[in-house]
């Protein structure tokens, strides 16, 4: 099953890229270009590395406290 539709990258190919040492979305990235493109692919890839979904980044300079809205300068 192909994980990358952009560049064709397969399951297997990316398994086999992670038993090579690529342990990261961003060595996959750089091993074969997979999640470089419309990035689609890059939850996909996370959970074939087993890594889960990573967290979305919030906008600079706000980094809020798991169930507040407050900024953590703000939290103090």
């Amino acid at each position: 099953m192909y994980v990358c539709s952009c560049f064709g990258i397969t399951e297997e190919e990316v398994r086999a890229r992670a038993a090579a040492g690529a342990g990261t979305p961003r060595s996959i990235a750089s091993a074969c270009k997979a999640g470089t493109d419309c990035g689609s692919c890059v939850r996909r890839i996370q959970a074939l590395l087993g890594r889960g979904a990573a967290p979305r980044r919030h906008a600079a300079g706000c980094r809020a406290v798991a169930g507040s809205a407050a900024p953590l300068d703000e939290a103090a």
